[in-house]
Formats: C-alpha cells, sequence, structure tokens
C-alpha cells in the first residue's frame, strides 16, 4: 500500500508514519513545507486541494493527521481513499455530504471517534438507547497545536445537531461516573463526533483530563464562555494515560480500554483504518467499526506499544 500522510511531522502523524512503516507499507509524509523530502500539501492555502491533488496521485490512501477541517478535501483524493482523525461533528458531517460517489471514506479514525465509535457499536444495544462515552484524556502529554486548538474551539460553540435536540454548549454540563479504575471523575459534556457517526442511539461524550485541577479550569472556562487562552497555555504536567468507557444507561452494559499516550494511540488506530480502507475499498462513507472489532484495535494498541 502507498499512503500520502498529511501532518507526518505531528503530534498524532508521526506515530501514523511510524505504524504504516512497520507494516511494510510506503509512506509519502506531507505538510505545509513539505521539509525532509515530503511532500508539499497546505490545506489552509487558497490551492490546498489543488497541492493534494498532485501529491495524491500514485497513491492508494491519503491519511489526515493534519488537524486542518477542510471539507473540500474530499474533491481532491484522486481516487485514493480517505482516512480523516478529526473529531468535530459538524466537519464529520460535512465529510459525507461532500464525498463524491464511490469514494471510500473513513470519518472519525482515531481514539474518539474511532475506537469509541467501535465500543459504542459493540453493546448490545437497541434503536434510541442513550449510550454515554466517558473519556479521560493525559494532561501530562503534549499535544500537537491542532488538538490544542481544537479543545480551545470548543469554548463557547454548541454541539453539533446534539441526538436530544435543542442547543446544547460545550463544556457546560457536566456528568459525574467512574472510569474503568473505578475513581469517580467529572466529565464534560463535548462534540466528539460519535453521535454523528451512530445517529440511531442517543450518544453522548463527555470529557475529563487525568489533572483534577486541569478538569476544573476547562469546566470554568466552559461556564464562561471564554477563556480559551488558559486551555492553551496550560503546561503539560501530570499523567499521559488516557481511558475511555461506553456504558449503556439502560442496561448499565459497559466496555472500556486504556492506555498511555493520546497521540500514539489516534496515530496507529488511523494507520490501522489505512491499512483496512485500502483492502476493503467500501466505496462509501464508513467508520471505524465498518472496519475493524474491538480485538483488532486493541491488538494494533499493544503491539504499538511493545514496539516501543
Amino acid at each position: 500500500m502507498r499512503a500520502l500522510v498529511l501532518g507526518a511531522r505531528g503530534a498524532v502523524g508521526r506515530h501514523a508514519v511510524a505504524a504504516l512503516r512497520r507494516g511494510g507499507h510506503t509512506v509519502t509524509p506531507a505538510g505545509r513545507t513539505g521539509a525532509d523530502g515530503g511532500a508539499p500539501v497546505d490545506l489552509e492555502a487558497p490551492d490546498g486541494v489543488e497541492q493534494l491533488r498532485r501529491a495524491a496521485v500514485g497513491h492508494d490512501v491519503v491519511l489526515d493527521a493534519s488537524g486542518v477541517e477542510n471539507p473540500a478535501i474530499v474533491s481532491g483524493l484522486g481516487g485514493a481513499g480517505l482516512v480523516d482523525i478529526s473529531a468535530t461533528g459538524r466537519y464529520l458531517a460535512q465529510l459525507q455530504a461532500g464525498a463524491p460517489a464511490g469514494a471510500s471514506v473513513v470519518r472519525g479514525a482515531g481514539l474518539v471517534p474511532g475506537l469509541s465509535t467501535v465500543l459504542v457499536t459493540a453493546l448490545d444495544t437497541r434503536a434510541g438507547d442513550e449510550i454515554d462515552v466517558t473519556v479521560m484524556l493525559g494532561t501530562g502529554e503534549k499535544h500537537g497545536r491542532a488538538a490544542v486548538a481544537w479543545t480551545v474551539g470548543l469554548v463557547g460553540a454548541p454541539v453539533h445537531d446534539p441526538p436530544e435536540g435543542g442547543e446544547v454548549r460545550n463544556l457546560r454540563t457536566t456528568l459525574r461516573s467512574a472510569g474503568p479504575d473505578g475513581r469517580r471523575r467529572t466529565y464534560l459534556r463535548a462534540d466528539f463526533g460519535d453521535h454523528v457517526l451512530v445517529p440511531d442511539r442517543v450518544v453522548r461524550t463527555w470529557l475529563t483530563f487525568s489533572s483534577r485541577t486541569a478538569t476544573g479550569v476547562v469546566a470554568l472556562v466552559g461556564r464562561a464562555g471564554r477563556g480559551g487562552w488558559l486551555i492553551s497555555s496550560a503546561p503539560a504536567l501530570g499523567s499521559a494515560d488516557w481511558s475511555l468507557q461506553v456504558s449503556v444507561r439502560r442496561t448499565g452494559q459497559r466496555l472500556a480500554a486504556t492506555g498511555r499516550g493520546q497521540s500514539r494511540a489516534t496515530g496507529v488506530l488511523a494507520a490501522l483504518a489505512a491499512e483496512r480502507v485500502a483492502d476493503q475499498q467500501p466505496g462509501r462513507c464508513v467508520t471505524m467499526a465498518d472496519l475493524v472489532t474491538v480485538d483488532d484495535a486493541l491488538d494494533a494498541l499493544a503491539a504499538a506499544a511493545q514496539a516501543g
């Protein structure tokens, strides 16, 4: 397989590149400058899609780890499949709406959504069931620029098309819940896109951090609807552990996963999605749950952790 990786030098992209190369695939790194022999692709430039179209020639898959949410990307693939790690609900909906007929597009390929989508669909549920996705991210991990900007962008913004209807603001509503380690934490409602990817269930996603102080600061900023600079200027202190749990309100059934290093997990899972979409060529918009099982995803994460 030949893969073009956008944002290849970023926090997630470098792990995706490493995972693909471990799998024996040919990787072309791409970024805004095309440094280190890579292809120059800047999706924020006026001709960014044309840059992508030229670079994608001869590739089977474009893996977008750039964090740039440009829905026109689906028009510049040149027949390659697309694997996108973005999480924003509105953007995930735009990708599906704009995808050309017959295009193979994986939306939400990463940790959340991604592994979360796989866990949600593995639950024993029925239409209309309410599912809570509780996510803990480690404050000790230095996240890339795009990931920090994404979190700051939640401040004051509404959740896109919330399943319960009406207007729901990010980071304002709270949920007290026990994580996979049994500790009860305060989680904040956040616009990760699983409610868009699994529309026949009522999916709400909640975010907390390994540092209680960090969660408190984000909750304060969320209630105020401003002050995102407090998030972007926070030092990387504490644990780099992450956890993910999905639970059904009706039955109490739960599935969970844990690990260390959110960026590595996202890169590894995106690489797995790239391998599967190139092999299966679904010719439509799919999710991680259409390509991999829970065991597939967890095995990939375990192998990457062992490889270091």
